[in-house]
């Protein structure tokens, strides 16, 4: 077969180009240590690549994402560390005031110190997130939560929770609403709770009720009660009153006489009175109700500015204190509640830390398994396309030389 000049330098130039062009990738492919430059070299790996690529991604935001939880509920523990060691505090000022060795001047001096941790809760109440927001708002972060009121404090937030997404199903709460924390407080024992009508001071009366206790949950009704003291000719009887239902349930023939510190129960709840209740005193019974950890600290104030003179004073300072004492205990089993659930959001953030780091290594060799070049495979591809390079130039150069001239002389 005959091949013409212009045939054999065409196809010689040619078979030459298309060696250098795959030496020149293998070099860039060297260069770059991936094994696909373009999604054309792989486009099933290189789709997997772009998912594999996303989810790193996203994994990574969920990174930020629990830092910036954490960063948020630790300022929301150290807040609520401080409102425990006040309450804690409150409550030993609470236990002295109850002291029958104070004097009216000591008492006041207490409810002074009072004022001061009130505004102090009210402080750590508008605790700033330091982004100008608060953490005990809800929502309305920018909206200061609390401002005080003469009994107690108005909350001006929401009751929701600011939450932020820290694993690819999980929703984490980083706040928790000023309502949880300082406002949904029981009253009382936690089912019922006890108080002394006002009014016996003036009458002189001088008893004091405990806070009970629920002697049979089943037989519990839910409704208010009176207990109502009366004395004639030197003794003293009593009769209790269901206010719901505006019918006496206890002495409505002849009275129950009255004997200081026995126990009294009614509708599965049971509890004492000690003293002297004087004629015409009660006592009320309700269920238990929520109250503000303002309102509670407020009330103690102005029970300790009250004139506590002779047994009656001094009956009205105990019960105020008492009840001031179930509340606080209500509140701080509260804070300590939430300051439990803080915890253990911190403690899924370090599991959820964990998984992601794993997550994170495993689309890391995924991805290395998907693009990262076999570099000894290159290298010797390299130099096999290097040698056939060169002896396709050598054998082009030879076979261009050949020519029927060279023979002439």
């Amino acid at each position: 077969m005959r091949i013409s000049t212009n045939t054999l330098y065409d196809t010689g130039t040619s078979q030459l180009g298309n060696l250098q062009t795959s030496l020149a990738k293998t070099q860039m492919l060297l260069s770059t240590g991936r094994k696909n430059l373009t999604a054309a070299d792989d486009p099933i790996s290189a789709a997997r690549t772009l998912e594999v690529t996303q989810s790193q991604s996203i994994n990574s935001q969920l990174v930020t994402n629990r830092q910036n939880a954490r960063s948020s509920l630790s300022q929301v523990e150290l807040a609520l560390s401080g409102v425990t060691s006040l309450i804690q505090d409150v409550q030993t000022l609470a236990v002295n005031a109850g002291s029958g060795a104070m004097t009216e001047s000591d008492r006041k001096s207490v409810a002074i110190e009072l004022e001061g941790r009130l505004n102090d809760l009210l402080g750590l109440a508008n605790t700033s997130d330091g982004a100008g927001g608060y953490l005990f708002s809800g929502y309305r972060s920018t909206t200061q939560p609390f401002t005080q009121t003469a009994t107690g404090a108005q909350y001006h937030g929401d009751q929701g929770q600011r939450t932020l997404q820290v694993g690819s199903t999980r929703q984490m709460p980083v706040s928790d609403s000023g309502t949880s924390v300082f406002e949904n407080i029981t009253t009382g024992n936690g089912t019922f709770t006890t108080s002394a009508d006002p009014a016996n001071t003036a009458r002189g009366g001088s008893g004091i009720i405990s806070s009970g206790a629920v002697a049979d949950a089943a037989a519990l009704t839910g409704h208010d009660y009176s207990i109502n003291f009366t004395v004639a000719n030197g003794v003293t009887s009593y009769t209790i009153k269901d206010e719901t239902l505006g019918a006496v349930v206890v002495g409505a023939e002849d009275p129950v006489p009255f004997q200081p510190g026995q126990q009294i129960a009614v509708d599965g709840m049971a509890f004492t009175i000690k003293g002297n209740p004087a004629d015409g005193d009660s006592f009320a019974v309700k269920p238990s109700a929520k109250e503000s950890i303002f309102t509670t600290l407020t009330n103690m104030i102005n029970t300790l500015k009250q004139s506590a003179n002779g047994a009656a004073g001094q009956a009205a300072l105990t019960n105020g204190l008492n009840t001031a004492q179930d509340n606080l205990s209500s509140a701080l089993d509260n804070v300590l509640s939430v300051r439990a659930s803080i915890g253990a959001r911190l403690k899924e953030l370090d599991y959820l830390d964990s998984a992601g780091e794993d997550l994170n290594l495993q689309y890391s060799q995924t991805l290395s398994d998907l693009n990262d070049l076999d570099n000894v495979k290159a290298i010797s591809q390299f130099s096999q396309q290097q040698f056939t390079l060169e002896a396709a130039q050598k054998s082009f150069k030879t076979l261009t030389g050949l020519s029927l001239f060279n023979f002439i002389s």
